[in-house]
């Protein structure tokens, strides 16, 4: 019991510091909630960062997963992340890949992909929504997360 409390204040620590940037350009990265398949579980988490080319504003958003391994054994897992644009009614794919898990521990925050887009005259809601699977497993229920794209 003792090592499960440790484990959530760890993950919770891990978690507090995530969303705090380490300097005045980086990203600070918003996580949304836990999902899982197979004792692997994961959180979608999004990034935007905000620059200036010439007279033009634009924004890199990054999608990226923090995954757990409950299991006994080391485990592959594949994740992949799509994004949509408010009053879209689609998802662009923003990347995949498969990383190793060790066994009763967590990784990430893992980037999965980015997209550059330009500010427009309004802040556009952008939501990422990630999912994770073990290898030759089922795919988790997705995990979503969002930002406004050019809030400051």
């Amino acid at each position: 019991m003792h090592m499960k409390r440790l484990a959530a204040a760890a993950g919770a620590a891990l978690l507090t510091t995530l969303a705090v940037p380490a300097d005045a350009h980086a990203a600070a990265i918003a996580c949304g909630g836990a999902v899982s398949t197979q004792n692997i579980g994961a959180q979608g988490c999004i990034s935007a960062e905000r620059f200036k080319d010439g007279k033009i504003w634009w924004r890199d958003i990054k999608a990226h997963a923090v995954i757990t391994n409950s299991r006994a054994h080391a485990s592959y897992v594949d994740y992949e992340a799509f994004m949509n644009v408010q009053g879209s009614s689609s998802w662009t794919k923003l990347g995949n890949g498969r990383t190793v898990v060790q066994r009763r521990s967590t990784t990430g925050p893992v980037e999965i992909g980015s997209a550059t887009r330009i500010c427009g005259p309004v802040n556009a809601k952008i939501t990422i929504r990630v999912h994770v699977r073990p290898a030759g497993g089922a795919w988790s229920n997705w995990s979503s997360a969002a930002t406004s794209q050019c809030q400051t």
